[in-house]
C-alpha cells in the first residue's frame, strides 16, 4: 500500500511539473488579501424540508431562499425574494433563517453585529407565507438567538442578558427573566469562556412539545474583569475615542481563577413559573450542555467537574427539579469537549447515543434510559469524527471517521446489525448534509490539490447532481505555477513515533540547490493541519514562488490518531510539541536541498506559542520565527481550555513554567517577529507585552507589530494585506 501511495505522489509531482512549464502568471499577496482571486464557491444556507424530498438554499447574496428537489437537484420554487416583498425597505439581505414546525413561517436574521467568536446581536424578522408579510420580531432593540418553539407558535430570544418569549398568534412579547445584567448575570447564553471553549452560543432549549424552556443561568459577578483600551482607529473608526480611548471590560476567568457560578432552570409556559433544577451542591463545576429527552418532563444536564476528567449526564424532572445520574464517565486525562454535542436521545424514548474514548479511540455507544450500555455502535483502532444522526426507519446510524487514514475523512452508515456502508466514494476530505428522512445527502469533498466539489447523492450512493464543482476556480489555477503538497512522515523526538507532514517545494525546484525552509504549524491539542483537504491557494504558495520550501507538521498531541497520541501532552503543553518540531526541523535540515542555516517557523495563537518557544528552545536549529497572537505563559489564558490540558497553575506549577516562552526569553539568538491585536479578547495582548519586556530586559533584539483595535484574527480594512506583507518582508530580510 505504501508503495502505491508513493507512486501516486510521484505521478502527481510529474503532472504538476509538466503543468508548471506552461504556466506564466505570478502570484501576489493582493490575490489573497485584496482581490479574492482564489476564492472557492459553495452552497449556502442548506436546510432540509420536512418531507425529506426538498431542500432550500440561500442565493443571490442572501436575497433569495430557493426550494430544490432532492430527486432532480432542480429548483422548484422561490420561497422568499426580498426584492419582491411589498413595502420591504429594512431587510437588505438574509444572514440566516429557520422554518417553523409546519413550514408556514420563516424566521430570518439580518444586520448582524458580532460580539465574540460565536455570539452576535441581530434584527430578526418573521415572514408569513400565507399573507406574504415580513414583520420584525421585536421593536424594542436588537435580539439574540431567536428560536421557534417546536410547535411553531412562539419564539424565544435574548436581549440584554434576559430571556423573552414572543407569541406569534397574539403578537405579544413576554419577558421571563429579569436579573440579567452586563458583567453580572446572563440568562440563556454562555459567558465568554463557555462560548469559546465549549463551542456553543445558545444556552436555552425548548421542551419537545413547546411547553417549557430550560436555560442555564451564569452568575459571573465573582469573575475578574479584563480591560482593553479601544482607540479611534480607522477601519472602522470609533469617533468618540478620537482624543481619549475608551475601556472595554469583560469577564475573563484565567487559569486557576474564579469561574461563573452556573445553575439550570425550567420556565413553564402555561404556569409562568421558573423552577431550579438540582445539579448538586458543588458550585465550582461546568454545565457545558442541556438537552431535552423525548419526554417533555425529563431534561438531561451534562455536569462536568472543574478538572474536566469526570462527566455525568443528569436526568432532571422538569416538574420537580429532582435529578439522578443517568450516565457517568471518568478519564485519566480529560473528557474531550466534542462528546457534549454527540448526546442524542432516540425517537422511541428508550435509548440514548453518546461518544466516548473509553476504548482508546472515539466511538459511538448505545445506552438504554436506565444508563446501561446496550452496545458499541462503532469500534476499531480509529477515531470517529462526526455523528450525523440516527434513522429509526432504517435503524441506521450515520457518522464520519478517520478509519482509512488520519489524513482523510469519509462518511458511513452502519445498521443495527453492524453492517456498514461507505457513503462518500471520492477520495479526500468529506462533509455531508442529510435530508430529514436520510433518503438523500449533499456531500462536499476536496483534496489537497482540488477545491471543493458539492454533489447531491441518493441513499443508494448514486450521484443525482453536481451543485458546485468550482470549475471556474480550477481554470484560474491552471494559469499559475502552483507547487503541490507532498505528504510525508517525519520521526518525532522520541525516535519511534512517525509524524504526519507535508512539504511544498519551490516552483522549478532544483535538487542541487539549498533553499530556505519555513515551517508552518498550529500544533494545539486535537488540532489537525496535515490532511488531504483543500486548504486554498494562499500566501504559503506565494513563498514557494519566491524560492522557499514550506513544510507543515502535526506533532504529538494533535488529532485523528487515537487518545494516547492526542493526550500525551497532558500536564505539559508545549514540551512534546516543541521537541517534535525541533526534531522535525533537524530532520528536514539534513536534506541536501535545504539550507540548514535558514530554517524558520511561524504560527498563530497556539502556533504563535509554539513558534516563539521553538526559536528559543531550539536556538541551534531555528534562525527566524514569526509569532502571531501567541500565548506566552498559560497563566494568562482562560480557565476551561488551560485547565483541561494542564490543571491549575497551583496544581501544576512546573508544567506551566517549564514550557512558557516568557521563561525562555534569555535563550533567543535568532530573529523574532511578534504581532498582536490590542483588542484580542481571546489571547490578550498582555501575552506579547510581557514577552517583549522579558526580551528587552534580557538584552534581546526583536521586531514587533501592534494592531490597534484588532481582535484575535487581526483583520479589517487594509490590515491583512499589510500584515502578510510584513511577514514576507521579514522572511526575505532574515531567512532568504
Amino acid at each position: 500500500m505504501k508503495r502505491i501511495y508513493h507512486i501516486l505522489i510521484l505521478l502527481m509531482l510529474v503532472s504538476a511539473g509538466n503543468q508548471i512549464t506552461a504556466q506564466t502568471k505570478q502570484l501576489s499577496l493582493n490575490d489573497f488579501f485584496k482581490d479574492g482571486t482564489f476564492r472557492s464557491k459553495g452552497v449556502y444556507g442548506i436546510r432540509s424540508m420536512n418531507d425529506g424530498e426538498h431542500y432550500t438554499v440561500l442565493e443571490n447574496r442572501g436575497k433569495k431562499i430557493v426550494k430544490y428537489s432532492y430527486k432532480t437537484g432542480q429548483a422548484v420554487a422561490t420561497l422568499l425574494d426580498l426584492e419582491t416583498i411589498e413595502g420591504n425597505d429594512k431587510v437588505k439581505y438574509i444572514s440566516d433563517y429557520q422554518f417553523n414546525a409546519d413550514e408556514s413561517r420563516l424566521l430570518i436574521s439580518t444586520n448582524i453585529t458580532p460580539i465574540y467568536r460565536r455570539s452576535f446581536t441581530a434584527d430578526y424578522y418573521i415572514f408569513d407565507f400565507k399573507n406574504k408579510e415580513l414583520n420584525p420580531l421585536s421593536e424594542n432593540g436588537k435580539q439574540r438567538l431567536a428560536t421557534f418553539s417546536p410547535d411553531g407558535l412562539r419564539i424565544a430570544f435574548m436581549r440584554d442578558n434576559n430571556l423573552f418569549i414572543y407569541d406569534i398568534r397574539f403578537k405579544t412579547e413576554r419577558q421571563i427573566t429579569f436579573d440579567g445584567k452586563y458583567n453580572h448575570i446572563i440568562n440563556g447564553a454562555p459567558d465568554w469562556v463557555y462560548e469559546e471553549e465549549f463551542a456553543f452560543n445558545r444556552a436555552f432549549e425548548w421542551a419537545p412539545d413547546g411547553s417549557a424552556i430550560a436555560f442555564i443561568r451564569f452568575d459571573e459577578s465573582q469573575v475578574k474583569e479584563f480591560p482593553m483600551n479601544m482607540f479611534e482607529g480607522q477601519a472602522s473608526a470609533i469617533k468618540e475615542n478620537e482624543v481619549y480611548p475608551s475601556v472595554y471590560s469583560y469577564k475573563y476567568p484565567k487559569a486557576g481563577e474564579a469561574n461563573s457560578t452556573v445553575s439550570v432552570h425550567v420556565y413553564d409556559i402555561q404556569d409562568k413559573t421558573t423552577l431550579k433544577m438540582d445539579i448538586g451542591e458543588e458550585t465550582d463545576l461546568y454545565i457545558p450542555r442541556i438537552r431535552w429527552t423525548q419526554d417533555p418532563k425529563k431534561l438531561a444536564i451534562i455536569r462536568l467537574n472543574r478538572l474536566q476528567n469526570k462527566m455525568e449526564v443528569l436526568l432532571a424532572n422538569a416538574r420537580t427539579g429532582v435529578s439522578n445520574v443517568l450516565y457517568r464517565e471518568e478519564n485519566k486525562y480529560y473528557i474531550d469537549e466534542s462528546n457534549f454535542d454527540n448526546l442524542f436521545f432516540t425517537a422511541d424514548g428508550q435509548h440514548f447515543i453518546i461518544t466516548s474514548e473509553k476504548s482508546g479511540y472515539m466511538h459511538l455507544y448505545l445506552y438504554d434510559m436506565t444508563g446501561h450500555e446496550k452496545k458499541a455502535i462503532t469500534s476499531g483502532p480509529y477515531d470517529i469524527a462526526d455523528f450525523y444522526g440516527y434513522d429509526p426507519v432504517r435503524k441506521t446510524y450515520y457518522y464520519s471517521s478517520y478509519e482509512e487514514s488520519p489524513l482523510e475523512k469519509y462518511v458511513y452508515a452502519i445498521d443495527s446489525k453492524g453492517k456498514k456502508k461507505k457513503l462518500t466514494p471520492e477520495k479526500g476530505w468529506n462533509e455531508v448534509n442529510f435530508s430529514k428522512n436520510y433518503n438523500y445527502y449533499i456531500n462536499t469533498v476536496s483534496d489537497a490539490e482540488n477545491p471543493p466539489v458539492i454533489r447531491l447523492y441518493n441513499a443508494k450512493v448514486k450521484p443525482v447532481r453536481v451543485l458546485e464543482d468550482n470549475q471556474q476556480l480550477q481554470e484560474v489555477i491552471q494559469n499559475y505555477a502552483i507547487s503541490p503538497k507532498e505528504f510525508i512522515q517525519i520521526p518525532a523526538a522520541d525516535g519511534k513515533t512517525m509524524l504526519n507532514a507535508w512539504i511544498m517545494k519551490p516552483v522549478n525546484f532544483d535538487p542541487n540547490k539549498a533553499y530556505p525552509l519555513l515551517i508552518t504549524q498550529y500544533s494545539g491539542p486535537n488540532s489537525q493541519q496535515v490532511k488531504n483537504s483543500w486548504g486554498g491557494i494562499n500566501w504559503l504558495h506565494y513563498l514557494t514562488q519566491e524560492g522557499y520550501i514550506v513544510a507543515c507538521i502535526d506533532p504529538r498531541g494533535t488529532a485523528a490518531r487515537g487518545e494516547e497520541f492526542r493526550k500525551c501532552t497532558y500536564m505539559q503543553l508545549g514540551k512534546l510539541e516543541s521537541d517534535d518540531m525541533i526534531a522535525a526541523a533537524k530532520w528536514l535540515a539534513e536534506k541536501p536541498y535545504i539550507d540548514s542555516k535558514k530554517v524558520g517557523i511561524w504560527g498563530w495563537s497556539y502556533g504563535g506559542f509554539m513558534s516563539s518557544l521553538c526559536i528559543m528552545k531550539g536556538n541551534d536549529v531555528f534562525s527566524t520565527a514569526i509569532a502571531i497572537a501567541p500565548v506566552t505563559h498559560y497563566k494568562f489564558y482562560d480557565s476551561i481550555y488551560t485547565e483541561r490540558y494542564m490543571r491549575t497553575p497551583q496544581e501544576n506549577e512546573k508544567g506551566y513554567n517549564e514550557n512558557a516562552p516568557l521563561n525562555w526569553a534569555g535563550q533567543l539568538k535568532g530573529n523574532l517577529l511578534l504581532c498582536h491585536g490590542t483588542a484580542d479578547d481571546n489571547v490578550h495582548v498582555q501575552n506579547t507585552y510581557e514577552l517583549a519586556e522579558r526580551l528587552v530586559q534580557a538584552g534581546k533584539q526583536f521586531d514587533m507589530g501592534i494592531y490597534t483595535n484588532r481582535n484575535h484574527s487581526i483583520y479589517g480594512g487594509n490590515t491583512s494585506l499589510q500584515l502578510y506583507t510584513k511577514f514576507v518582508n521579514f522572511l526575505n530580510k532574515n531567512l532568504k
